[in-house]
């Protein structure tokens, strides 16, 4: 159980963190507390943005306010899978195998237009994202933690793009944008056009350690059944949905729970409620409810599908344990 000593912390602190990433990152609070709740869930993030809306400036931005690494991988078709895990070189001088690191090894990798590259070089991204470890040549390599992957697409230009198979976008914890910033923050960014990488002022806030403690902290957040079943029944009947041919599965309601789990206590709160599980339907289940020919002949949009999950399966209005 958390104190709430903890409870306090653990809140102060996520606020502190998003309002960091908000010196450079102007206007997207929203975003950014999403992001940061994907990063203390130990999960990974995926943009469909237009270019130019800041997908850098918040992946640098995540990376600096906890005192992290981050790299910036550019997705292109004859990009191949070494050049994102690393080689093994042979030494002359020492006659031994080394391990060069590719640029996957960093607290925040921005993977820049992944559906670009080929399906071989997205699955090399499979092992990494759900293990927290690479193997080369049969050697593991294990990146650390805190680990997150912020993958972006484009949504304008498919021409000559891999979208990503279903069982990668389901290792996606949220997928969500950014969108262009609004009139007054426009006024804003334009006024400081001198700064062209906001994100190198951003100053650390915590250590990478602090959020391992922070994800730690989060796993003891109380989830009672009531609340459980209410994820299971959204989960059943987007199975059900007669414009989705593939639901939530198993491991999407998994971290479903472990993203309500981090949004509650970022609110102060040491347990889950209903609204903690609405708030988070359209970035949690939006990329991994697949629609059928019936629903695009339809005009029929993914978030429609959520709010109407949302409408029909009732929410708890008690505990159960």
């Amino acid at each position: 159980m958390l104190n709430p000593d903890q409870v306090r912390w653990f809140a102060e602190v996520f606020h502190q963190l998003a309002g960091n990433i908000g010196l450079a990152v102007r206007g997207k609070d929203h975003v950014v507390r999403l992001a940061l709740t994907c990063l203390l869930a130990e999960g990974h993030l995926l943009l469909e943005d237009n270019p130019g809306t800041g997908k850098t400036q918040l992946a640098k931005a995540l990376a600096n306010t906890v005192r992290g690494s981050n790299s910036r991988i550019q997705f292109t078709p004859d990009l191949l899978p070494s050049d994102v895990t690393g080689v093994t070189v042979y030494d002359q001088s020492t006659r031994q195998f080394e391990f060069r690191a590719g640029p996957i090894f960093a607290t925040v990798v921005l993977a820049d237009e992944i559906n670009r590259a080929s399906p071989k070089t997205q699955s090399a991204l499979l092992e990494v994202m759900e293990e927290g470890h690479i193997t080369v040549d049969g050697v593991q390599h294990d990146v650390g933690a805190p680990f997150m992957v912020i993958a972006t697409q484009n949504p304008v230009e498919q021409a000559g793009t891999y979208p990503l198979p279903e069982a990668q976008l389901d290792r996606f914890l949220m997928k969500t944008s950014l969108g262009y910033p609004d009139h007054a923050t426009t006024i804003e960014l334009l006024a400081q056009a001198e700064h062209r990488d906001r994100s190198a002022s951003v100053q650390p806030v915590i250590s990478a350690q602090a959020v391992t403690q922070m994800s730690a902290l989060a796993a003891h957040v109380h989830v009672d059944h009531a609340i459980l079943g209410y994820v299971s029944r959204l989960a059943e009947a987007s199975r059900r949905h007669p414009h989705v041919t593939l639901g939530l599965s198993v491991r999407g309601c998994l971290a479903y729970v472990r993203c309500a789990k981090v949004w509650a206590l970022s609110q102060g709160r040491e347990h889950v409620t209903p609204d903690d599980v609405d708030d988070l339907a359209h970035p949690v289940l939006s990329h991994r409810l697949m629609l059928g020919d019936s629903a695009l002949f339809e005009g029929v949009e993914v978030d429609r599908v959520v709010d109407k999950l949302l409408a029909e399966v009732v929410a708890p209005e008690h505990r159960l344990v």
